[in-house]
Protein backbone atom coordinates (compact mmCIF):
# COMPACT_ATOMS: atom_id res chain seq x y z
CA UNK A 1 0.00 0.00 0.00
CA UNK A 2 1.34 3.66 -0.33
CA UNK A 3 2.35 5.82 2.29
CA UNK A 4 0.58 8.00 4.37
CA UNK A 5 2.11 10.88 6.02
CA UNK A 6 0.43 13.77 6.25
CA UNK A 7 -2.25 14.76 9.07
CA UNK A 8 -5.52 15.53 7.13
CA UNK A 9 -9.55 15.22 7.73
CA UNK A 10 -12.05 14.57 5.51
CA UNK A 11 -14.28 17.62 5.47
CA UNK A 12 -18.06 17.63 4.18
CA UNK A 13 -17.03 19.01 0.86
CA UNK A 14 -14.75 16.26 0.43
CA UNK A 15 -17.06 14.17 0.05
CA UNK A 16 -18.97 15.25 -2.91
CA UNK A 17 -16.23 17.54 -5.03
CA UNK A 18 -16.27 16.47 -8.34
CA UNK A 19 -17.25 17.21 -11.91
CA UNK A 20 -19.59 15.29 -14.05
CA UNK A 21 -17.57 13.66 -16.42
CA UNK A 22 -18.87 12.44 -19.49
CA UNK A 23 -22.02 12.89 -20.22
CA UNK A 24 -23.85 11.71 -17.70
CA UNK A 25 -25.17 14.45 -14.87
CA UNK A 26 -25.63 14.51 -11.04
CA UNK A 27 -28.64 12.25 -10.22
CA UNK A 28 -29.22 10.90 -13.06
CA UNK A 29 -30.18 7.70 -12.50
CA UNK A 30 -29.16 4.84 -14.60
CA UNK A 31 -32.84 3.70 -14.38
CA UNK A 32 -34.12 6.31 -16.07
CA UNK A 33 -36.11 8.46 -13.03
CA UNK A 34 -34.51 11.17 -11.30
CA UNK A 35 -34.63 11.11 -7.37
CA UNK A 36 -35.10 14.03 -5.30
CA UNK A 37 -32.94 13.71 -1.55
CA UNK A 38 -36.13 12.82 0.31
CA UNK A 39 -37.19 9.99 -2.44
CA UNK A 40 -37.32 6.52 -1.22
CA UNK A 41 -34.88 4.77 -3.27
CA UNK A 42 -36.00 1.14 -4.61
CA UNK A 43 -35.59 -1.76 -2.41
CA UNK A 44 -32.68 -3.06 -4.78
CA UNK A 45 -30.38 0.46 -4.36
CA UNK A 46 -30.77 -0.29 -0.24
CA UNK A 47 -27.42 -1.16 1.15
CA UNK A 48 -25.14 0.49 -1.66
CA UNK A 49 -24.15 4.28 -1.45
CA UNK A 50 -26.55 4.93 -3.95
CA UNK A 51 -28.69 5.24 -1.20
CA UNK A 52 -26.27 6.50 1.58
CA UNK A 53 -23.17 7.38 2.41
CA UNK A 54 -20.99 7.83 5.67
CA UNK A 55 -20.60 11.20 6.01
CA UNK A 56 -18.86 13.47 9.07
CA UNK A 57 -21.07 15.26 11.48
CA UNK A 58 -19.47 18.99 12.25
CA UNK A 59 -16.70 20.78 10.61
CA UNK A 60 -13.32 20.00 12.77
CA UNK A 61 -11.66 17.95 15.53
CA UNK A 62 -12.70 14.29 16.51
CA UNK A 63 -16.03 13.64 14.02
CA UNK A 64 -18.85 10.68 14.65
CA UNK A 65 -20.46 9.48 11.45
CA UNK A 66 -23.72 9.96 10.22
CA UNK A 67 -25.82 8.59 6.98
CA UNK A 68 -25.29 11.23 4.45
CA UNK A 69 -27.03 11.29 0.93
CA UNK A 70 -26.49 8.76 -1.17
CA UNK A 71 -24.09 9.84 -4.78
CA UNK A 72 -25.08 9.48 -8.18
CA UNK A 73 -24.25 7.80 -10.58
CA UNK A 74 -22.14 9.56 -13.03
CA UNK A 75 -21.84 8.53 -16.81
CA UNK A 76 -18.54 7.93 -17.94
CA UNK A 77 -17.97 8.53 -22.16
CA UNK A 78 -14.26 8.92 -22.75
CA UNK A 79 -14.07 5.40 -24.71
CA UNK A 80 -17.75 5.05 -25.83
CA UNK A 81 -20.67 7.56 -26.01
CA UNK A 82 -23.88 6.47 -24.47
CA UNK A 83 -26.47 6.03 -26.16
CA UNK A 84 -30.41 6.76 -25.26
CA UNK A 85 -32.43 3.89 -24.60
CA UNK A 86 -30.02 1.57 -23.50
CA UNK A 87 -31.38 0.92 -19.91
CA UNK A 88 -33.95 -0.71 -21.23
CA UNK A 89 -32.18 -2.90 -23.93
CA UNK A 90 -29.07 -3.78 -21.83
CA UNK A 91 -28.48 -7.56 -21.01
CA UNK A 92 -26.71 -8.47 -18.15
CA UNK A 93 -23.50 -10.35 -18.35
CA UNK A 94 -21.66 -10.28 -14.93
CA UNK A 95 -22.04 -9.02 -11.45
CA UNK A 96 -19.22 -9.75 -8.73
CA UNK A 97 -18.01 -7.38 -5.64
CA UNK A 98 -14.22 -6.51 -5.40
CA UNK A 99 -12.36 -6.10 -1.61
CA UNK A 100 -9.85 -4.78 -1.94
CA UNK A 101 -6.74 -4.27 0.85
CA UNK A 102 -8.14 -5.64 3.79
CA UNK A 103 -4.80 -5.80 5.89
CA UNK A 104 -6.27 -8.26 8.71
CA UNK A 105 -3.99 -7.55 11.32
CA UNK A 106 -2.35 -9.24 14.45
CA UNK A 107 -1.89 -5.83 16.41
CA UNK A 108 -0.09 -7.41 19.06
CA UNK A 109 2.75 -8.97 16.63
CA UNK A 110 6.62 -8.24 18.18
CA UNK A 111 7.28 -8.03 14.41
CA UNK A 112 5.51 -4.39 13.63
CA UNK A 113 7.18 -0.65 13.05
CA UNK A 114 4.22 0.73 14.54
CA UNK A 115 7.16 3.52 15.92
CA UNK A 116 7.61 4.34 12.28
CA UNK A 117 4.14 6.01 11.96
CA UNK A 118 5.16 9.65 12.34
CA UNK A 119 7.15 9.02 8.53
CA UNK A 120 4.79 6.39 7.70
CA UNK A 121 1.10 6.81 8.77
CA UNK A 122 0.36 2.55 8.18
CA UNK A 123 2.95 1.89 10.46
CA UNK A 124 0.46 2.37 12.84
CA UNK A 125 -3.52 2.63 13.17
CA UNK A 126 -5.63 3.44 15.58
CA UNK A 127 -8.46 1.07 14.93
CA UNK A 128 -6.05 -1.71 13.73
CA UNK A 129 -7.55 -4.23 16.60
CA UNK A 130 -10.57 -3.86 14.57
CA UNK A 131 -10.08 -5.59 11.31
CA UNK A 132 -11.59 -8.67 11.26
CA UNK A 133 -15.23 -7.12 13.22
CA UNK A 134 -14.79 -4.60 9.99
CA UNK A 135 -14.54 -7.67 7.80
CA UNK A 136 -16.89 -9.54 9.23
CA UNK A 137 -19.30 -6.86 8.81
CA UNK A 138 -18.69 -6.15 5.15
CA UNK A 139 -19.36 -10.03 4.61
CA UNK A 140 -22.86 -9.57 5.99
CA UNK A 141 -23.15 -6.53 3.63
CA UNK A 142 -22.76 -8.26 0.55
CA UNK A 143 -24.95 -11.34 1.41
CA UNK A 144 -27.45 -8.91 2.63
CA UNK A 145 -27.43 -7.65 -1.33
CA UNK A 146 -29.53 -9.41 -3.56
CA UNK A 147 -27.09 -8.46 -6.52
CA UNK A 148 -26.01 -5.69 -8.92
CA UNK A 149 -28.45 -2.32 -8.13
CA UNK A 150 -28.32 -1.87 -11.94
CA UNK A 151 -28.54 -5.29 -13.62
CA UNK A 152 -30.12 -7.19 -10.70
CA UNK A 153 -27.94 -10.01 -11.83
CA UNK A 154 -26.92 -12.33 -8.34
CA UNK A 155 -23.43 -11.82 -7.75
CA UNK A 156 -21.86 -14.40 -10.08
CA UNK A 157 -18.03 -14.18 -7.97
CA UNK A 158 -16.42 -12.26 -5.48
CA UNK A 159 -12.57 -11.40 -5.94
CA UNK A 160 -10.35 -10.00 -3.13
CA UNK A 161 -7.26 -8.01 -4.89
CA UNK A 162 -4.89 -8.80 -2.43
CA UNK A 163 -3.49 -7.03 0.88
CA UNK A 164 -5.71 -9.88 2.35
CA UNK A 165 -3.26 -9.97 5.53
CA UNK A 166 -1.03 -7.26 6.85
CA UNK A 167 1.95 -8.84 7.99
CA UNK A 168 1.78 -12.30 6.52
CA UNK A 169 1.29 -14.16 9.51
CA UNK A 170 -0.89 -17.68 10.24
CA UNK A 171 -2.95 -16.13 12.72
CA UNK A 172 -3.81 -13.36 9.90
CA UNK A 173 -4.59 -16.04 7.41
CA UNK A 174 -6.78 -18.17 10.00
CA UNK A 175 -8.31 -15.10 10.78
CA UNK A 176 -9.05 -13.92 7.00
CA UNK A 177 -10.20 -17.34 6.00
CA UNK A 178 -12.77 -18.02 8.59
CA UNK A 179 -14.27 -14.59 8.44
CA UNK A 180 -14.03 -15.20 4.13
CA UNK A 181 -15.49 -18.72 4.87
CA UNK A 182 -17.88 -18.58 7.85
CA UNK A 183 -17.14 -19.47 11.76
CA UNK A 184 -16.06 -17.95 14.74
CA UNK A 185 -12.90 -17.24 16.17
CA UNK A 186 -10.83 -15.19 18.64
CA UNK A 187 -8.44 -12.24 16.76
CA UNK A 188 -6.07 -12.86 19.37
CA UNK A 189 -2.34 -14.02 20.18
CA UNK A 190 -0.10 -14.17 23.20
CA UNK A 191 -1.54 -14.04 26.09
CA UNK A 192 -5.16 -15.57 26.41
CA UNK A 193 -6.47 -12.94 28.82
CA UNK A 194 -4.78 -9.92 28.39
CA UNK A 195 -3.58 -7.44 24.80
CA UNK A 196 0.26 -7.08 24.90
CA UNK A 197 0.46 -4.23 21.78
CA UNK A 198 1.38 -0.80 21.90
CA UNK A 199 -2.31 0.87 22.94
CA UNK A 200 -1.72 -0.05 26.35
CA UNK A 201 2.31 1.09 26.01
CA UNK A 202 1.87 4.44 28.12
CA UNK A 203 3.73 6.02 24.92
CA UNK A 204 2.39 8.73 24.28
CA UNK A 205 3.35 7.90 20.44
CA UNK A 206 0.01 6.04 20.35
CA UNK A 207 -3.91 6.25 20.85
CA UNK A 208 -4.04 4.27 24.57
CA UNK A 209 -7.65 3.99 24.71
CA UNK A 210 -7.73 2.75 28.80
CA UNK A 211 -5.83 5.44 30.15
CA UNK A 212 -6.00 9.28 31.16
CA UNK A 213 -2.18 9.66 29.06
CA UNK A 214 -2.50 12.70 26.64
CA UNK A 215 -0.84 10.97 24.09
CA UNK A 216 -1.15 12.22 20.39
CA UNK A 217 -4.13 11.08 19.41
CA UNK A 218 -6.10 12.17 22.29
CA UNK A 219 -4.56 15.65 21.95
CA UNK A 220 -6.38 15.37 18.39
CA UNK A 221 -9.62 14.46 19.82
CA UNK A 222 -9.30 11.23 20.47
CA UNK A 223 -11.65 9.17 23.65
CA UNK A 224 -10.61 7.10 26.50
CA UNK A 225 -12.70 3.81 26.16
CA UNK A 226 -12.10 1.61 29.07
CA UNK A 227 -12.51 -2.00 28.43
CA UNK A 228 -11.76 -1.94 24.66
CA UNK A 229 -8.95 -3.58 24.49
CA UNK A 230 -10.02 -6.52 26.13
CA UNK A 231 -13.60 -6.23 23.81
CA UNK A 232 -11.37 -6.35 20.64
CA UNK A 233 -10.37 -9.70 21.59
CA UNK A 234 -13.14 -11.32 22.46
CA UNK A 235 -14.30 -14.20 19.53
CA UNK A 236 -15.79 -12.86 16.36
CA UNK A 237 -18.23 -14.69 14.10
CA UNK A 238 -18.67 -14.07 11.08
CA UNK A 239 -21.41 -15.44 8.40
CA UNK A 240 -18.82 -16.07 5.51
CA UNK A 241 -19.64 -15.38 2.11
CA UNK A 242 -22.43 -16.91 0.24
CA UNK A 243 -21.21 -15.92 -3.00
CA UNK A 244 -17.73 -17.92 -4.29
CA UNK A 245 -15.04 -15.97 -4.09
CA UNK A 246 -11.21 -15.60 -5.51
CA UNK A 247 -8.10 -14.45 -4.03
CA UNK A 248 -5.37 -12.24 -5.59
CA UNK A 249 -1.98 -12.06 -4.07
CA UNK A 250 -0.78 -8.41 -2.13
CA UNK A 251 2.51 -7.28 -1.31
CA UNK A 252 1.28 -7.81 2.41
CA UNK A 253 1.09 -11.37 1.93
CA UNK A 254 4.35 -11.72 0.86
CA UNK A 255 6.71 -9.38 2.30
CA UNK A 256 6.98 -8.32 6.04
CA UNK A 257 4.59 -5.69 6.66
CA UNK A 258 4.58 -5.09 2.91
CA UNK A 259 7.50 -4.06 1.95
CA UNK A 260 10.96 -5.90 3.39
CA UNK A 261 12.09 -8.96 1.55
CA UNK A 262 11.61 -12.51 3.25
CA UNK A 263 14.08 -14.65 4.66
CA UNK A 264 15.75 -12.47 6.47
CA UNK A 265 16.27 -14.99 9.68
CA UNK A 266 16.16 -12.38 12.76
CA UNK A 267 13.23 -10.80 11.08
CA UNK A 268 11.51 -14.33 11.11
CA UNK A 269 12.34 -15.10 14.59
CA UNK A 270 11.09 -12.16 16.14
CA UNK A 271 7.89 -12.87 14.69
CA UNK A 272 7.24 -15.74 17.08
CA UNK A 273 10.03 -14.00 19.92
CA UNK A 274 8.86 -12.35 23.50
CA UNK A 275 10.85 -9.28 21.94
CA UNK A 276 8.63 -6.36 21.40
CA UNK A 277 9.76 -2.94 20.15
CA UNK A 278 7.64 0.22 21.25
CA UNK A 279 9.59 2.88 20.99
CA UNK A 280 12.99 3.83 20.28
CA UNK A 281 14.14 7.65 19.85
CA UNK A 282 13.16 9.21 16.95
CA UNK A 283 16.99 9.15 15.32
CA UNK A 284 16.80 5.41 15.73
CA UNK A 285 12.87 5.22 13.81
CA UNK A 286 14.27 7.49 11.14
CA UNK A 287 16.89 5.01 10.59
CA UNK A 288 15.02 1.57 10.59
CA UNK A 289 12.54 3.06 8.34
CA UNK A 290 14.81 4.18 5.39
CA UNK A 291 16.41 0.83 5.53
CA UNK A 292 12.87 -1.04 5.39
CA UNK A 293 12.53 0.45 2.32
CA UNK A 294 15.85 1.04 1.11
CA UNK A 295 18.71 -1.34 2.46
CA UNK A 296 16.40 -4.34 4.06
CA UNK A 297 19.79 -6.21 5.54
CA UNK A 298 20.54 -3.48 7.56
CA UNK A 299 17.61 -3.80 9.90
CA UNK A 300 18.75 -6.79 11.90
CA UNK A 301 21.44 -4.68 13.22
CA UNK A 302 19.75 -1.05 13.69
CA UNK A 303 16.96 -3.16 15.58
CA UNK A 304 19.92 -5.09 17.55
CA UNK A 305 21.25 -1.51 18.35
CA UNK A 306 18.05 0.08 20.00
CA UNK A 307 18.37 1.29 23.48
CA UNK A 308 15.20 1.46 24.70
CA UNK A 309 14.12 -1.27 26.87
CA UNK A 310 11.82 -3.22 24.91
CA UNK A 311 8.62 -5.07 26.18
CA UNK A 312 8.75 -8.45 26.77
CA UNK A 313 5.31 -10.41 25.45
CA UNK A 314 3.89 -13.99 25.28
CA UNK A 315 5.61 -15.75 22.51
CA UNK A 316 2.68 -17.20 19.95
CA UNK A 317 3.87 -19.95 17.01
CA UNK A 318 0.08 -18.94 15.89
CA UNK A 319 2.49 -15.82 14.53
CA UNK A 320 4.68 -17.43 12.23
CA UNK A 321 5.29 -16.17 8.66
CA UNK A 322 4.02 -18.05 5.99
CA UNK A 323 5.48 -18.52 2.24
CA UNK A 324 3.42 -17.31 -0.65
CA UNK A 325 3.10 -21.71 -1.36
CA UNK A 326 1.65 -22.18 2.31
CA UNK A 327 -0.99 -19.29 1.35
CA UNK A 328 -1.81 -21.17 -1.64
CA UNK A 329 -2.42 -24.24 0.38
CA UNK A 330 -4.34 -22.96 2.76
CA UNK A 331 -6.77 -21.77 0.55
CA UNK A 332 -6.03 -25.00 -1.07
CA UNK A 333 -7.25 -26.85 2.16
CA UNK A 334 -10.88 -28.39 2.27
CA UNK A 335 -11.57 -26.71 5.28
CA UNK A 336 -11.62 -23.57 3.97
CA UNK A 337 -13.66 -24.02 0.40
CA UNK A 338 -16.05 -22.53 2.12
CA UNK A 339 -18.70 -21.49 -0.70
CA UNK A 340 -16.23 -22.61 -3.15
CA UNK A 341 -14.51 -22.82 -4.94
CA UNK A 342 -11.72 -25.31 -4.24
CA UNK A 343 -8.51 -22.88 -3.54
CA UNK A 344 -10.68 -19.99 -4.15
CA UNK A 345 -9.34 -20.04 -8.44
CA UNK A 346 -5.60 -21.33 -7.32
CA UNK A 347 -4.41 -24.66 -9.56
CA UNK A 348 -4.47 -27.66 -7.67
CA UNK A 349 -0.69 -27.89 -7.51
CA UNK A 350 -0.09 -24.36 -6.85
CA UNK A 351 0.87 -25.03 -3.18
CA UNK A 352 3.92 -27.07 -4.68
CA UNK A 353 4.55 -24.66 -7.95
CA UNK A 354 3.94 -21.26 -6.24
CA UNK A 355 1.98 -20.01 -9.09
CA UNK A 356 -0.28 -17.26 -7.51
CA UNK A 357 -1.89 -16.68 -11.44
CA UNK A 358 -5.11 -18.09 -13.52
CA UNK A 359 -7.94 -17.80 -14.89
CA UNK A 360 -11.90 -18.41 -14.33
CA UNK A 361 -14.78 -18.05 -15.20
CA UNK A 362 -17.05 -15.36 -13.62
CA UNK A 363 -20.13 -16.10 -16.02
CA UNK A 364 -20.79 -17.94 -19.31
CA UNK A 365 -18.46 -15.33 -21.91
CA UNK A 366 -17.01 -13.13 -19.29
CA UNK A 367 -13.61 -14.39 -18.14
CA UNK A 368 -11.43 -13.41 -15.24
CA UNK A 369 -7.78 -13.39 -15.34
CA UNK A 370 -5.94 -12.93 -11.86
CA UNK A 371 -2.57 -11.71 -11.84
CA UNK A 372 0.08 -11.87 -9.05
CA UNK A 373 2.04 -8.38 -9.50
CA UNK A 374 3.92 -8.79 -6.08
CA UNK A 375 7.59 -9.11 -6.79
CA UNK A 376 9.49 -11.82 -4.34
CA UNK A 377 12.18 -9.68 -3.81
CA UNK A 378 10.12 -7.41 -1.30
CA UNK A 379 9.42 -3.70 -1.79
CA UNK A 380 5.77 -1.92 -2.13
CA UNK A 381 5.75 -1.91 -5.89
CA UNK A 382 5.21 -4.59 -8.25
CA UNK A 383 5.87 -5.86 -11.33
CA UNK A 384 5.03 -9.15 -13.61
CA UNK A 385 7.37 -12.13 -14.61
CA UNK A 386 8.22 -13.22 -18.14
CA UNK A 387 6.25 -16.39 -17.54
CA UNK A 388 3.46 -14.96 -16.46
CA UNK A 389 3.53 -11.86 -18.92
CA UNK A 390 3.39 -14.18 -21.93
CA UNK A 391 0.47 -16.20 -19.92
CA UNK A 392 -1.95 -13.44 -20.24
CA UNK A 393 -1.08 -12.91 -23.42
CA UNK A 394 -1.91 -16.05 -24.86
CA UNK A 395 -4.93 -16.36 -22.71
CA UNK A 396 -6.20 -13.64 -24.28
CA UNK A 397 -5.68 -14.49 -27.68
CA UNK A 398 -7.05 -17.73 -26.87
CA UNK A 399 -10.31 -15.16 -26.19
CA UNK A 400 -10.21 -12.83 -28.95
CA UNK A 401 -11.41 -13.57 -33.04
CA UNK A 402 -9.84 -10.13 -33.56
CA UNK A 403 -6.60 -8.78 -31.71
CA UNK A 404 -3.35 -6.49 -32.69
CA UNK A 405 0.09 -7.74 -33.09
CA UNK A 406 3.11 -5.58 -31.58
CA UNK A 407 3.52 -3.46 -34.68
CA UNK A 408 -0.10 -2.27 -34.62
CA UNK A 409 -1.53 -4.54 -36.96
CA UNK A 410 -4.95 -6.05 -36.64
CA UNK A 411 -5.13 -9.97 -36.51
CA UNK A 412 -8.62 -12.08 -37.07
CA UNK A 413 -8.85 -15.68 -36.29
CA UNK A 414 -11.36 -17.92 -35.82
CA UNK A 415 -12.45 -17.72 -32.00
CA UNK A 416 -15.29 -17.66 -30.15
CA UNK A 417 -15.09 -14.15 -28.38
CA UNK A 418 -14.37 -13.79 -24.43
CA UNK A 419 -15.00 -10.64 -22.70
CA UNK A 420 -11.88 -9.96 -20.33
CA UNK A 421 -11.34 -8.62 -17.22
CA UNK A 422 -8.37 -8.49 -15.52
CA UNK A 423 -7.30 -8.23 -11.40
CA UNK A 424 -4.37 -7.62 -9.32
CA UNK A 425 -3.13 -6.12 -6.43
CA UNK A 426 -1.20 -3.16 -7.88
CA UNK A 427 -1.83 -0.71 -10.35
CA UNK A 428 -0.56 0.19 -13.92
CA UNK A 429 1.60 3.15 -11.99
CA UNK A 430 3.23 1.14 -8.67
CA UNK A 431 4.26 -1.58 -11.31
CA UNK A 432 7.54 -0.38 -11.73
CA UNK A 433 9.63 -2.50 -9.10
CA UNK A 434 11.62 -4.39 -11.83
CA UNK A 435 14.70 -6.29 -8.98
CA UNK A 436 15.05 -9.79 -10.47
CA UNK A 437 13.00 -12.45 -8.62
CA UNK A 438 15.08 -14.52 -5.86
CA UNK A 439 13.76 -17.60 -7.02
CA UNK A 440 13.85 -17.01 -10.88
CA UNK A 441 16.77 -14.09 -10.88
CA UNK A 442 17.25 -14.31 -15.12
CA UNK A 443 13.75 -14.02 -15.70
CA UNK A 444 12.57 -10.60 -17.01
CA UNK A 445 10.14 -8.71 -15.49
CA UNK A 446 7.77 -6.43 -16.94
CA UNK A 447 6.35 -2.97 -15.80
CA UNK A 448 2.55 -1.68 -15.33
CA UNK A 449 3.42 0.49 -18.45
CA UNK A 450 4.20 -2.90 -20.53
CA UNK A 451 1.05 -4.52 -19.08
CA UNK A 452 -1.04 -1.50 -20.19
CA UNK A 453 0.80 -1.54 -23.67
CA UNK A 454 -0.18 -5.25 -23.91
CA UNK A 455 -3.84 -5.04 -23.13
CA UNK A 456 -4.85 -1.80 -25.69
CA UNK A 457 -4.05 -5.45 -28.40
CA UNK A 458 -7.19 -7.10 -27.54
CA UNK A 459 -10.82 -5.25 -27.86
CA UNK A 460 -11.53 -7.96 -25.50
CA UNK A 461 -10.26 -6.50 -22.72
CA UNK A 462 -12.82 -4.30 -20.66
CA UNK A 463 -11.13 -3.81 -17.73
CA UNK A 464 -8.12 -3.86 -15.08
CA UNK A 465 -9.53 -4.03 -11.55
CA UNK A 466 -6.79 -3.13 -8.57
CA UNK A 467 -5.99 -1.97 -5.09
CA UNK A 468 -2.68 -1.14 -3.68
CA UNK A 469 -2.90 2.56 -3.43
CA UNK A 470 -6.23 2.47 -0.95
CA UNK A 471 -7.87 5.34 -3.02
CA UNK A 472 -11.14 5.19 -5.59
CA UNK A 473 -9.96 5.88 -8.81
CA UNK A 474 -10.97 5.39 -12.50
CA UNK A 475 -9.03 5.88 -14.75
CA UNK A 476 -9.99 5.48 -18.54
CA UNK A 477 -6.64 4.17 -20.84
CA UNK A 478 -7.71 5.31 -24.19
CA UNK A 479 -5.60 2.66 -26.94
CA UNK A 480 -4.67 3.38 -30.49
CA UNK A 481 -8.27 2.96 -31.68
CA UNK A 482 -11.65 3.16 -30.05
CA UNK A 483 -11.98 -0.39 -29.60
CA UNK A 484 -8.60 -0.72 -28.04
CA UNK A 485 -9.57 0.96 -24.97
CA UNK A 486 -10.60 0.02 -21.42
CA UNK A 487 -11.09 1.07 -18.04
CA UNK A 488 -8.59 0.75 -14.90
CA UNK A 489 -10.77 0.82 -12.17
CA UNK A 490 -8.93 1.17 -8.49
CA UNK A 491 -11.09 0.66 -5.31
CA UNK A 492 -10.10 2.24 -1.93
CA UNK A 493 -9.09 -0.06 0.89
CA UNK A 494 -11.41 -1.81 3.88
CA UNK A 495 -8.68 -0.66 6.35
CA UNK A 496 -8.17 3.13 5.64
CA UNK A 497 -10.95 5.48 5.39
CA UNK A 498 -13.76 5.73 3.23
CA UNK A 499 -13.52 1.97 4.03
CA UNK A 500 -15.34 0.40 0.12
CA UNK A 501 -15.96 -2.34 -1.61
CA UNK A 502 -17.40 -2.06 -4.59
CA UNK A 503 -20.41 -3.81 -7.03
CA UNK A 504 -19.24 -4.01 -11.07
CA UNK A 505 -21.67 -5.16 -13.07
CA UNK A 506 -20.89 -5.92 -16.94
CA UNK A 507 -23.60 -4.86 -19.41
CA UNK A 508 -24.41 -5.16 -23.20
CA UNK A 509 -26.64 -2.37 -24.35
CA UNK A 510 -27.43 -4.04 -27.46
CA UNK A 511 -26.18 -0.77 -29.49
CA UNK A 512 -22.73 -1.32 -30.04
CA UNK A 513 -21.43 -0.30 -26.74
CA UNK A 514 -20.81 -2.11 -23.40
CA UNK A 515 -21.52 -0.93 -19.92
CA UNK A 516 -19.05 -1.31 -16.78
CA UNK A 517 -21.11 -0.34 -13.93
CA UNK A 518 -19.81 0.23 -10.89
CA UNK A 519 -21.19 0.38 -7.34
CA UNK A 520 -19.45 1.50 -4.02
CA UNK A 521 -20.83 0.00 -0.76
CA UNK A 522 -19.97 0.06 2.84
CA UNK A 523 -20.24 -2.48 5.75
CA UNK A 524 -23.38 -3.36 7.57
CA UNK A 525 -21.90 -1.56 10.79
CA UNK A 526 -24.38 1.35 11.94
CA UNK A 527 -22.74 4.74 11.37
CA UNK A 528 -22.94 5.48 14.87
CA UNK A 529 -22.71 3.88 17.95
CA UNK A 530 -22.26 4.30 21.75
CA UNK A 531 -18.29 4.19 22.63
CA UNK A 532 -19.55 1.87 25.59
CA UNK A 533 -21.14 -0.75 22.91
CA UNK A 534 -18.72 -3.88 22.62
CA UNK A 535 -21.03 -5.73 20.63
CA UNK A 536 -19.90 -6.95 17.38
CA UNK A 537 -21.54 -4.41 15.28
CA UNK A 538 -20.98 -1.53 17.43
CA UNK A 539 -17.21 -2.60 17.40
CA UNK A 540 -17.53 -2.47 13.88
CA UNK A 541 -18.52 0.79 13.42
CA UNK A 542 -15.94 1.93 16.01
CA UNK A 543 -13.72 0.71 13.12
CA UNK A 544 -15.21 2.65 10.74
CA UNK A 545 -15.51 6.21 12.80
CA UNK A 546 -11.75 5.69 14.14
CA UNK A 547 -10.50 5.04 10.71
CA UNK A 548 -12.08 8.56 9.87
CA UNK A 549 -10.54 10.40 12.17
CA UNK A 550 -6.73 8.64 12.06
CA UNK A 551 -4.27 11.42 12.33
CA UNK A 552 -3.02 10.39 9.24
CA UNK A 553 -6.55 10.17 7.45
CA UNK A 554 -6.07 11.28 3.35
CA UNK A 555 -8.76 12.91 1.61
CA UNK A 556 -7.66 11.63 -1.61
CA UNK A 557 -8.41 8.21 -0.74
CA UNK A 558 -11.99 8.93 -1.26
CA UNK A 559 -11.82 10.14 -5.18
CA UNK A 560 -13.86 12.44 -6.94
CA UNK A 561 -17.33 11.58 -7.90
CA UNK A 562 -16.31 9.90 -11.76
CA UNK A 563 -14.31 7.48 -9.10
CA UNK A 564 -17.65 6.36 -7.12
CA UNK A 565 -20.92 4.96 -8.80
CA UNK A 566 -19.93 5.31 -12.33
CA UNK A 567 -21.12 3.59 -16.03
CA UNK A 568 -18.18 3.24 -18.57
CA UNK A 569 -19.01 2.93 -22.10
CA UNK A 570 -16.98 0.89 -24.13
CA UNK A 571 -17.41 0.14 -27.76
CA UNK A 572 -18.36 -3.59 -27.99
CA UNK A 573 -15.57 -5.73 -29.48
CA UNK A 574 -18.30 -7.91 -30.79
CA UNK A 575 -20.13 -4.83 -32.68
Amino acid sequence: MANMNRRSFLGLAGLGAAGVVGVGAFGRAPWGTWYAAADVLPEYLAGTTLEAVATPIGSSGYRTLTAGPGWPVIVRGELAEAKSGREERRAALASFVQMTDMHVLDAQSPMRFEYLHPFTGSAFRPHETLTTHGLASLVSRINSLSGGPHTRRSFDAVVTTGDNTDNKEHAELGWLLATLNGGTFRPNTGALDRYEGVQNSGSDLYWNPESPIRDMYKKAGFPEIHGLLGAALAPVTSPGLRTPWYCVFGNHDDSVEGTVPSGIPPLEAMYTGSIKIEGPDSEQARAIGSAASSDPSALPALLAAVTTPPRIVTPDGNRAPFTPRQFIAAHLDPRNTGPGPVGHGFAPDAGETGIGYYSFEIAPGVVGISMDSTNRAGFVDGSLGEAQFRWIERTLESGSSRYYDTGGRPMTQSRDDTYFLLFSHHTSDTMDNLVPDPENPAERRHSGAELVALLHRFPNVLAWVNGHTHENKITARTGPTPVQGFWEINTASHIDFPQHARIIEVADNRDGTVSVLTTLIESDSPYQASHGDFSQSGLASLYRELSFNDIHADPKLMGASGDHNTELLLPSPRA
